[in-house]
């Protein structure tokens, strides 16, 4: 559940014993930054199966785990001594204003709103993954936007399973773990919470440069963790990472689930339709954005 809360662990030894016999176990472990314990000396080849074992261990810990580096930064150590972290008011606060605003307000893809005109359409039709859709939009009137003419030519791609399984070949990598941004460095941080929502208030993300962003962010992790349980694995300052365990089915829920994917993401190369093509056919969502 979203909103579901477990007694947190604050004590080193207590989570340390807690890690026994999981792939967190004997780990450097200590205090972080702002409430949060950091575990290092993560393999960077396994950092999915470690993030997995903390994410099991949230009712043990009360703490939700995401993947962080120190590649870009660096300084990122144990402190001697536990840091504060926003008080009991401040997080509350935080998470009201998150649940009462509207993200895609402000995460809106730029060029959503493009109009395609007469000689522009195969541009668009193709895609990034190169299979020429031109042929099944060739009747729709122009100009039109490209949202429509997309959505168009999406649906109409569904009704085709030759092509259908043309573009799902050279999409699906999209949603798959080897897409994935691999750190050299790797640490498990353990948020002082173990409510989603809540969880943002930490989440170090390009695409969220200020507290207000921070909240629309949190608003996203909580819209979807409750449609798609979809569950943050890893932050790499301009790339979040997300295992998903209810994907979207093909038709409305892949679009709408590829939009917002679309809006977060804007350095995202494929088109919308063929991230909707992918959404199905893979559990691992890859947001990249920015400068």
């Amino acid at each position: 559940m979203i909103g579901e809360t477990f007694t947190m662990l604050t004590d080193l030894d207590q989570i340390e014993a807690v890690f026994l016999g999981t792939p967190l176990a004997g780990l450097p472990i200590g205090y972080g930054p702002s409430g949060t314990i950091l575990v290092a000396d993560i393999d960077p080849n396994r950092l999915h199966e470690a993030w997995q074992a903390a994410e099991a261990l949230v009712p043990a810990t009360g703490r939700r785990p995401v993947m962080i580096t120190d590649d870009f930064h660096g300084g990122l150590r144990f402190r001697p001594e536990p840091e504060p972290g926003p008080s009991a008011s401040e997080l509350r606060a935080f998470a009201e204003a998150a649940e009462s605003s509207d993200p895609w307000l402000v995460y809106h893809h730029y060029s959503e709103d493009d109009e395609v005109h007469e000689g522009e359409v195969e541009y668009y039709a193709r895609g990034v993954t190169g299979v020429d859709l031109t042929a099944l939009v060739s009747d729709v009137a122009l100009p039109t936007g490209r949202q429509a003419l997309e959505r168009e030519l999406y649906d109409r791609l569904l009704a085709d399973a030759d092509l259908h399984a043309r573009v799902l070949g050279s999409a699906r990598f999209v949603t798959q773990t080897d897409y994935w941004y691999t750190p050299t460095s790797v640490l498990l941080m353990l948020l002082p919470t173990s409510d989603v929502r809540s969880s943002g208030y930490w989440v170090d993300f390009f695409g969220a440069p200020t507290r207000e962003y921070q909240r629309r962010l949190a608003e996203v992790l909580a819209q979807w963790r409750h449609r798609w349980d979809a569950r943050l694995v890893a932050s790499w300052g301009t790339m979040l990472q997300f295992q998903v365990d209810r994907r979207p089915t093909p038709g409305a829920e892949a679009w709408t689930a590829a939009g917002q994917l679309k809006a977060l993401a804007p350095n995202l190369a494929l088109s919308r339709w063929e991230v909707a093509v992918a959404m199905p056919a893979g559990d691992a969502w890859f947001v990249h954005n920015r400068p």
